[in-house]
């Protein structure tokens, strides 16, 4: 899955994120998957759940890439 997600505010917590766009079916998913060290936020392992996801940063993981936009 490769998609852009375009920021409706300044910033979206990561779990947030990664439910919005279907990586993870409920917030408490998204949030394990984060602990376990299967996020990348720029390239770099992520492991708090609720990072601040900005415009510009991209999200990837096995299987999915997200470029974060802004309005």
């Amino acid at each position: 899955m490769n998609e852009t997600f375009e920021l409706e505010t300044e910033y979206i917590p990561l779990c947030d994120l990664l439910k919005y766009c279907g990586v993870a079916e409920t917030g408490g998913q998204a949030k394990h998957f984060i602990a376990d060290g299967n996020v990348l936020v720029d390239g770099e392992v992520e492991l708090r759940k609720t990072c601040k996801i900005r415009d510009g940063q991209v999200v990837t993981g096995d299987g999915f890439e997200i470029h974060v936009v802004g309005k």
